[in-house]
């Protein structure tokens, strides 16, 4: 068993790296824009030992053990056999695959399953050249791999007093390789990505890890309907058409949301965009939107600005808050979009969307970027650059188990709009802080805390010192005078509570500053969906785009958007319709001043409002009708 996984390992090893740089070769031009070989063969590499780690775990345990016995010698063969014929079938077909779809194999090999009649007619009639020459190289690499593998191979009998140790070391040995690093998350695919290109990005992996990976998060593509029913679909487009005050005829039947949104600013050029997230710093800590008073930074420059005093997040992780904030998607049961395989490339970003306009967009995060998966969707889904801890141009001065400072990541950011002045070019940029996080660690000498200094109060407190030294030194940059900033959580520190949907900690700041912003305290329910669009049109840029939400220079919906797990709330004026599992509706009365929820007859018409609000983004994911308009739109938009 041992001498048979060595001949595995570097069989399969040899096999996927040349297969790696035969594509990265036939794609050479993509490849080399986006930053040549090194970087696909070195993340290849550490895929591939990770996957083929997990390959050999069981029979490399054994070996000490039974490896000197027949039967096992000829099962540990016919594993082996089994799994170099599945790598050699995924990376033969995936040339073709790159042809038709331009990326890996993927989640569509186990769609096709379900289509085997309309698959083998596709592939014979159009493909008979290709479907021949594939299995004959298939046959002949199988055939090489049986004679590699065969089955009366035996170790050698090992001494019981080595067999616990070299168990032990094995395991170590394929555990670290299994994981791909020594940081805090294990090797993913978004670890590799380096390119805003995605058929480049997928170049690292493997065919049978990106397949085995698509095959995970299909398991997350959980449809609304099956959690809360069902509603005719023309009824539930007309819906939410409605609620967002899409009027008139359908830009395009296939994609519904899609219309065009004129910006009530004209500024002599677009403004630059930042869009700051604030990691947990929910409104129960902000004394002007009735918190506990540990934010006088943020409250001070709410006097300066546009606050939305009644914003609210749609969901309690990040992955929620930055999908509301960069791609104004509804909430869902399942995963947030950043995290589920149709949307890792075409989705619309509003960085996909201002490339069309030449801004240069850039994600920045004290931390480590592939953290789910932000740095592969945001690659994928218009963002030039993605500058995480490792990659920042200034040194971090503190660095917790998190990542880097706020106040790190406030440096770099200011560094990084400094150099936008030097370009001219229109920049948007994401920026988010990591240290409101447990366990609440952050530089000395900076805010006198209270109490425990490791507690989320004291965190807040320098989270809030922070974001008050950014912006004294940005009003003092050139680039404030053509800057649109946004400063928002990402969600609420520790949601909970006896409610169905605890709406109090759904509640975050939002504060809009800059450029041609208007100075007012805004009390209409908003919710972070509505965030993006009102950007958009703050900044001057007038555009074609899927969102629902709703450009607040506009007009106000009062609604919001919470999911809490499986349980959805809708909250429209003082009304809250909750829709849970295989249950009826409910509706409540909400008393924002005391946070209660007072049990009330369900209106009919606005549980269906809720429903289709809840349907209608399933919808839209499974069904891949959330795309980039075509630049030609943008060119030549409806009026």
């Amino acid at each position: 068993m041992r001498r048979l996984s060595w001949r595995f390992f570097i069989a399969a090893l040899l096999f996927l790296s040349l297969s790696r740089l035969g594509l990265a070769l036939w794609q050479w031009p993509r490849v080399r824009d986006a930053g040549g070989l090194a970087p696909i063969l070195l993340g290849g590499l550490r895929i591939d030992l990770s996957l083929l780690a997990m390959i050999l775990t069981l029979p490399a345990l054994l070996s000490p053990w039974l490896g000197h016995r027949p039967l096992a010698a000829r099962l540990t063969a016919w594993w082996y056999r089994l799994w170099w014929l599945l790598l050699v079938l995924l990376e033969v077909s995936t040339p073709q695959f790159i042809i038709e779809y331009d990326t890996r194999p993927n989640r569509l090999y186990f769609e096709y399953l379900s289509h085997p009649r309309e698959v083998t007619a596709m592939l014979w009639h159009g493909y008979k050249g290709v479907l021949f020459a594939g299995v004959a190289v298939l046959a002949v690499l199988g055939w090489l791999g049986f004679r590699l593998l065969p089955t009366r191979l035996r170790d050698r009998p090992m001494r019981m007093a080595l067999r616990v140790p070299v168990t032990a070391v094995l395991f170590a040995v394929l555990f670290l390789a299994a994981r791909g690093t020594l940081e805090h998350r294990p090797l993913n695919a978004a670890q590799v990505a380096f390119s805003s290109d995605g058929m480049v990005n997928a170049l690292p992996l493997n065919s049978l890890y990106s397949v085995a990976n698509a095959a995970l998060a299909m398991s997350s593509e959980r449809s609304a309907a099956a959690v809360y029913g069902k509603l005719p679909e023309a009824e539930m487009h007309a819906i939410v058409r409605r609620s967002a005050h899409l009027d008139g005829p359908m830009l395009d039947p296939r994609y519904p949301s899609l219309h065009y949104q004129q910006a009530s600013a004209r500024p002599p050029r677009p403004y630059n965009l930042v869009i700051i997230v604030e990691e947990s710093l929910g409104a129960q800590f902000v004394g002007s939107l009735g918190g506990r008073d540990l934010t006088p930074n943020i409250d001070a420059l709410g006097k300066q600005g546009w606050l939305l005093a009644r914003t609210y997040a749609t969901g309690t992780r990040s992955v929620r808050g930055l999908e509301a904030l960069t791609t104004g998607f509804l909430p869902t049961p399942a995963e947030a979009v950043l995290k589920l395989p149709r949307s890792q490339h075409g989705f619309f970003t509003i960085a996909g969307l201002l490339g069309e306009f030449g801004y240069h967009s850039r994600f920045v995060y004290g931390g480590e970027a592939h953290f789910d998966n932000m740095k592969g969707f945001f690659l994928g889904n218009g963002f030039d650059e993605v500058i995480d801890q490792a990659k920042f141009a200034i040194k971090p001065g503190f660095v917790g188990s998190w990542g880097a400072s706020d106040e790190d990541m406030f440096n770099e950011l200011h560094h990084r709009l400094l150099e936008d002045e030097k370009t001219g070019k229109p920049a948007f940029t994401l920026a988010f802080s990591v240290s409101n996080h447990t366990p609440w660690e952050y530089p000395k000498g900076r805010i006198q805390p209270q109490g425990d200094p490791a507690s989320v109060d004291n965190t807040v407190r320098y989270a809030d010192w922070s974001i008050g030294q950014f912006f004294a030194k940005a009003r003092q940059s050139p680039y404030w005078d053509h800057t649109v900033f946004l400063l928002v959580a990402d969600h609420d520190a520790r949601v909970f509570g006896a409610s169905l949907v605890p709406v109090r900690h759904f509640h975050i700041p939002a504060l809009i500053l800059g450029a041609g912003v208007p100075v007012q305290r805004d009390e209409h329910i908003v919710s972070q969906i509505d965030l993006a669009p009102t950007l958009l049109s703050l900044i001057g840029v007038s555009s074609v785009h899927p969102m629902l939400g709703a450009d607040l220079t506009r007009f106000y919906p009062d609604r919001a958007i919470m999911q809490y797990g499986d349980t959805y709330g809708y909250l429209k004026g003082d009304d809250l319709l909750v829709l849970e599992p295989h249950k009826p509706a409910a509706q409540f009365r909400y008393e924002a001043a005391d946070e209660r929820l007072t049990p009330a007859a369900v209106d009919p018409a606005l549980a269906k409002e809720a429903l289709a609000h809840a349907l209608w983004p399933s919808w839209a994911y499974l069904n891949e009708r959330y795309p980039l308009p075509p630049p030609a739109l943008q060119q030549h938009p409806p009026r």
